[in-house]
């Protein structure tokens, strides 16, 4: 009777854990950004300036402190994409992450698919938005937008323990 007993309490902590576990990876951390309605959608000019801000509505963004890179956000403009290309910085990185699937709006998927095909285009937002990580903003020829963050050279290098180098801004965060 008593390793029944013992075999049941294991087996509810470890469901609990689970549980546990799956909500703090997929809900726990994450918050709402708040929108200042001014400012949250920039982009890179290719002359190297300050970034600049473009037309956007409808901004939704989510973001967690526990992570860099889990910034996601959504938005639509008016910008024609063309215009956009002839003053923008592209980006290297045209593979979005993924979003927690409660947040709709975002679908990696739907975005990595309209990049290959040609029916978006993905632009640099802000360098180094933290240390080695690169805000990148993809714009669909209907005027949807997605913004995530993505490791830049220096972050691979940081995070996989190779050695940096003088090309990276110096860590502000140790």
């Amino acid at each position: 009777m008593t390793g029944k007993i013992l075999v049941i309490i294991i087996v509810l902590s470890a469901a609990i854990a689970g549980i546990a576990l799956y909500y703090t990876q997929v809900y726990g951390f994450y918050a709402t950004v708040v929108p200042n309605g001014n400012d949250d959608v920039v982009l890179a000019p290719l002359d190297g300036s300050e970034p600049q801000v473009i037309d956007y509505t409808y901004f939704k963004a989510i973001d967690a402190e526990s992570s860099p890179i889990r910034y996601r956000a959504c938005f639509t403009t008016s910008a024609k994409l063309d215009s956009l290309a002839a003053q923008f910085l592209p980006s290297a990185h045209v593979v979005p992450r993924n979003a927690p699937g409660w947040f709709e709006c975002f679908d990696s998927a739907f975005v990595a698919q309209a990049l290959e095909e040609g029916h978006a285009q993905a632009f640099v937002s802000v360098k180094n938005i933290a240390f080695g990580v690169d805000r990148i903003v993809a714009i669909t020829d209907d005027g949807r937008g997605y913004v995530w963050h993505e490791l830049n050279n220096c972050g691979h290098k940081a995070y996989d323990g190779t050695v940096v180098g003088e090309t990276c801004p110096p860590r502000t965060d140790q």
